[in-house]
């Protein structure tokens, strides 16, 4: 008998008693550790510090019950590679059937991360834009499909990057070849119950063509076609630029359009200069959603842009573009802005089910 799974995602109401003490957890050790890097995730909080806890759990996991219960009655857990002093206390607060003071703390604060969007965030089965360790994200894709599955998606999109962006750990044809054999494997193990679509977050080129072979695009389930190099570009070049990969029968999504960064650890980053009207009324036109970034940092696009894409009929997609799993919950602020400039629900292709979103995603290959 394992020390067991258990479940990370969702925020729930808990039986604490008043000093905050001892309750029967509805928790076991990796789940309650699991708990506290999805809370730690969704509020930004350092990624070293968030490691540690993902990586107790790892430890822990394959081990038997009574094993990790003998560890945290003697005193013992640090012995083992990857339990410090802070998760020993948590896996033994866990095991005694205590909520740790840690989580008790981070569940406090762990309502919504965004006002306005709560009705439209319910109608999102799912997010097109997420990142696994295979390149740039934290935690391994398994991971993300469990937490979005917790979080009640119907599907999630794993879009790790492309070739090009080596420092993203861009994937290569033959490694993209690997993660599509992994995904697959994930959805034989769930049985049909979450799908874990297959995906790319692919670079558009200078020139506008896609930084993946059209072979390989076309084995994939979604494809977000995004600007990450030259953002400075003159803008009737990057004008250019955008509407080609718009063009591109392999997009579905055009992600973050401008670029721009406007708070955050990475510093702020002005958008990048194009014709707006040019480039949404190809997406317009192609069927191709504008990305809704939920990301804090981002709020891409900016709101007048978000406005035009609305009036010139163009679908929306509103994604986490998360690296981490605590990171899945940020649809929040995408669907209090699309609720703030009265984004009809249909026109989301976030809140259509699995079936009609692929039927759109491969409409035009």
């Amino acid at each position: 008998m394992t020390s067991g799974f258990g479940t990370a995602g969702p925020v729930e109401e808990k039986n604490v008693s008043e000093d905050g003490g001892d309750v029967q957890p509805a928790r076991g050790p990796v789940a309650t550790l699991r708990r506290i890097a999805f809370l730690m995730e969704r509020q930004r909080e350092e990624t070293r510090r968030i490691e540690a806890f993902r990586k107790a759990a790892r430890t822990i996991l394959p081990l038997p019950e009574d094993e990790v219960r003998r560890r945290a009655a003697e005193g013992t857990l640090t012995e083992l590679a990857g339990i410090g002093p802070s998760t020993a206390a948590v896996i033994t607060d866990a095991c005694n059937g205590v909520v740790p003071e840690r989580l008790v703390r981070l569940e406090a604060t762990a309502g919504p991360l965004a006002h306005g969007g709560e009705e439209l965030r319910a109608r999102l089965r799912g997010d097109l834009h997420s990142h696994s360790d295979w390149s740039d994200g934290g935690s391994p894709l398994e991971e993300m499909a469990m937490t979005a599955m917790e979080l009640g998606h119907d599907y999630l999109v794993l879009t790790d990057h492309s070739p090009r962006l080596r420092v993203a750990n861009g994937l290569s044809a033959e490694r993209l070849t690997r993660q599509l054999a992994v995904v697959e494997a994930v959805n034989e193990h769930l049985g049909g119950s979450f799908t874990l679509l297959k995906g790319i977050e692919v670079d558009i080129l200078d020139d506008g063509s896609l930084d993946q072979t059209p072979d390989m695009l076309r084995r994939l389930d979604v494809r977000v076609a995004s600007v990450h190099s030259k953002l400075r570009m003159d803008a009737p070049q990057m004008t250019r630029r955008m509407v080609a990969a718009v063009r591109n029968p392999h997009t579905n999504v055009l992600g973050h359009c401008t670029g721009r960064l406007v708070t955050g650890s990475r510093g702020v980053r002005p958008q990048s200069q194009f014709d707006a009207r040019a480039v949404f009324t190809a997406c317009a036109e192609e069927g191709v959603a504008v990305e809704i970034n939920s990301r804090p940092e981002r709020r891409d696009p900016p709101t007048e842009l978000l406005e035009l894409a609305r009036d010139l009929g163009c679908l929306f997609s509103i994604d986490s573009d998360a690296h981490a799993p605590g990171q899945l919950d940020m649809l929040d602020y995408g669907a209090a802005r699309a609720a703030e400039v009265g984004i009809e629900p249909d026109r989301i292709v976030t809140t259509w089910e699995r079936d009609r979103l692929l039927e759109w995603a491969s409409a035009r290959l």
